[in-house]
């Protein structure tokens, strides 16, 4: 077996294990940031390259196929030399779309300065959930969600709702990883109850479509109670996979 892995290429064995890492990180749970994922990828296949460098035969190992598929030659067979050639053709042209729609101007407004999440006030600091989660309270709640809430954050919690369009900052992805994963329940109980209307001013401008659910007209007429929003919390952290966070 070790004879058996010996034989295999350097530079085939330093792809298997950046694959591996990739997989390994994309796995963990709950997920990591892409722009975290993107740093260990960065620092791991940096640490490769500084080892293959410290030896003059792995850096000919290692290099060496690369040097050759680069440079080509007469002795090539037609298939290698329109592969090479497509290679060679194709991923700058990958890079270039890819460096172009980073820089290219964008038609959207510039980016305004605020605090996605500012603190909550004193009064909503601490609340923990007084509704059990029973099937039955998050299967309430589930039910609750489809009805206010969806239209915005979507039915599969990824802030893609039929309306989600039309609102600029969009509804949250309570599916992301940034969002409910790194907040209290009492946060969300103090943003569905008081809405956009309620932020503090560390979170001008208010544009936040966010209803004030805590008085807005709901069910009957009547604004949803505060058991009400309590269920709808339980079922969008049951839903997306996330759990609440808590102090240690």
């Amino acid at each position: 077996m070790a004879k058996k892995l010996r034989q295999i290429p350097l530079l085939i064995k330093v792809v298997i294990l950046l694959s591996v890492i990739y997989v390994g990180l994309k796995l963990i749970q709950p997920p990591l940031p892409s722009s975290l994922v993107f740093m260990y990828m960065g620092l791991t296949a940096l640490s490769v390259l500084i080892y293959v460098s410290l030896f003059e035969d792995k850096m000919q190992e290692f290099y060496g196929p690369i040097v050759r598929f680069l440079a080509g030659g007469s002795r090539q067979s037609a298939l290698f030399r329109y592969v090479r050639l497509a290679v060679l053709i194709v991923f700058p042209l990958l890079v270039g779309m890819n460096v172009y729609a980073r820089l290219v101007p964008s038609d959207q407004p510039p980016i305004e300065q605020r605090v996605v999440h500012p603190a909550p006030p004193g009064e909503f600091v601490g609340l923990s959930n007084p509704v059990l989660k029973t099937p039955a309270n998050v299967q309430y709640g589930g039910s609750l969600f489809a009805v206010f809430c969806s239209p915005c954050h979507g039915g599969g919690l990824d802030g893609k709702g039929p309306q989600a369009r039309g609102f600029n900052p969009p509804p949250a992805s309570f599916k992301d990883p940034g969002t409910i994963a790194q907040l209290q329940e009492s946060y969300l109980f103090w943003r569905i109850k008081n809405g956009g209307v309620g932020l503090p001013v560390e979170g001008q401008p208010w544009n936040s479509a966010m209803p004030r659910w805590g008085t807005m007209p709901a069910r009957g007429g009547k604004p949803l109670t505060d058991d009400d929003i309590w269920k709808i919390i339980l079922y969008e952290y049951e839903a997306s996979g996330h759990k609440p966070r808590t102090w240690e």
